[in-house]
């Protein structure tokens, strides 16, 4: 089932393109008693990152949410706050990243801020299919 809801968060972050970019088309996707109750993906640069769109649209409790994104939550602030800790703020509890994060500001950090939490973090779920999807933004294309 997990495999549906990460497909879902890939299949969302097609919306991001063209206007995220330099930024990363990213997907979120938070479940609940196994129901998607939010979605949302990278806005345009200085934007909303998908994780904060997510949130931003659902207005339930976090409590056992889990959510999936297609790439690691960043971990720094730039033109917008870490998204690791807004969703450590949030309550969610447990995150499915599909893959870390290659940019070198970011890269294994914003897990780590999650775990050090107390946040469940899995990686690798739908990886492939993640990693042809961004393979321009991972400079193999």
């Amino acid at each position: 089932m997990s495999e549906i809801f990460m497909l879902r968060a890939l299949q969302i972050s097609k919306s991001a393109l063209p206007d995220c970019t330099p930024n990363p088309p990213v997907g979120c996707v938070l479940v609940k008693n196994d129901f998607i109750v939010s979605e949302g993906f990278t806005q345009a640069i200085g934007g909303n990152h998908a994780e904060v769109q997510a949130l931003n649209s659902y207005s339930g409790s976090t409590e056992n949410i889990t959510a999936y994104v297609t790439l690691e939550p960043c971990s720094y602030v730039g033109r917008t706050p870490a998204c690791a800790n807004t969703l450590i703020n949030s309550g969610i509890k447990r995150v499915v990243v599909s893959m870390l994060d290659p940019d070198p500001r970011n890269s294994g950090k914003g897990v780590k801020i999650l775990e050090q939490a107390g946040v469940q973090v899995e990686i690798g779920l739908c990886n492939d299919q993640v990693i042809h999807f961004l393979a321009p933004y991972l400079g193999k294309s």
